[in-house]
């Protein structure tokens, strides 16, 4: 039946018109974002964790940052226990062999405690000097240096509970000087400690020679404790790397996993928006007819 108040035909054209068109607009809102989910109407579980993932690798981007400030930190810290140790020349070990020269009968002692003076001063200095960000490990000042510092190191979120972990690192364990003499260098033993031992006024006697061989013995239990400090501290370090090389693949990861909740698929939505492109052509030219098969009823009119 052909009626001029219901054309069926021309109905059915737009409606189809109608799907080509917002599925057409979809595929280009895809193509323009590259995301298959973008907003939360397209998919809301998929949107929710794209975007509670998003958060977390976000979160992991600070830790990432944080531990590249500990590094940077306890490298600095390391450097200087090293140095203090130091090789023949310089450093705990270039004192404890002049102590041990001074064991020598008839040397010049004052000449050699020049030598100890310069060393004393300069690990003092190394010491004073291994600051990072205001942060210094070595030389402590009691009541503004903290006794403890907590490394950011990992993020990780069960259901709604974050969790953050982290690396302490205590203080005391690397103090040389401290404003309370309590540091491995500053720490009086018997007469003096190692930043004021003083040869200088020492004789041959067999008094000054105990003396002298208590030196040398204080000297080799400092060596000893800021090399266990200096290895903790490496140790310490390696941690640190190993976590920065760990929380980098992990946030690689997570864009992974997210690209593949929400990203689009390029080459299947450039294959549907030729078709769809098409087929809104062929639509339009479907309505056009449908309109104007109308037109012949006119002619029965004639």
């Amino acid at each position: 039946m052909s009626s001029l108040l219901t054309n069926s035909t021309a109905m059915t054209a737009l409606q189809t018109l109608r799907s080509v068109g917002s599925q057409l607009s979809t595929t280009q809102n895809r193509i323009s974002t590259g995301q298959r989910v973008s907003t939360a109407s397209d998919n809301a579980a998929y949107w929710s964790i794209a975007t509670s993932m998003r958060s977390d690798n976000a979160a992991l981007s600070a830790v990432s940052d944080s531990l590249g400030l500990s590094a940077a930190t306890v490298d600095t810290e390391y450097s200087a226990l090293t140095s203090v140790i130091g090789v023949l020349v310089s450093g705990l070990t270039k004192l404890q062999a002049l102590l041990v020269q001074s064991k020598t009968a008839g040397i010049d002692r004052t000449k050699i405690q020049a030598d100890i003076t310069q060393i004393q001063q300069d690990m003092k200095l190394k010491a004073n000097s291994a600051t990072f960000n205001g942060i210094n490990w070595l030389s402590t000042t009691t009541g503004t240096t903290p006794t403890s510092f907590s490394l950011v190191s990992s993020y990780s979120r069960v259901g709604g509970t974050p969790t953050i972990g982290s690396i302490t690192v205590t203080t005391a364990n690397y103090t040389l000087y401290s404003t309370t003499q309590t540091g491995i260098l500053d720490t009086v033993a018997g007469s003096a400690s190692v930043d004021t031992i003083n040869i200088a006024a020492l004789t041959d006697s067999a008094a000054d020679q105990t003396t002298l061989d208590a030196y040398i013995a204080q000297v080799t239990t400092a060596i000893n404790s800021v090399a266990s400090a200096a290895a903790n501290l490496g140790a310490v370090k390696n941690r640190i790397s190993t976590n920065t090389n760990f929380v980098k693949s992990l946030m690689d990861s997570v864009d992974r996993g997210v690209g593949q909740l929400v990203d689009a698929d390029m080459n299947a939505e450039s294959t549907r928006l030729a078709a769809l492109q098409v087929q809104q052509q062929l639509g339009v030219q479907a309505l056009s007819i449908a309109n104007n098969s109308s037109q012949s009823i006119l002619s029965l009119f004639r």
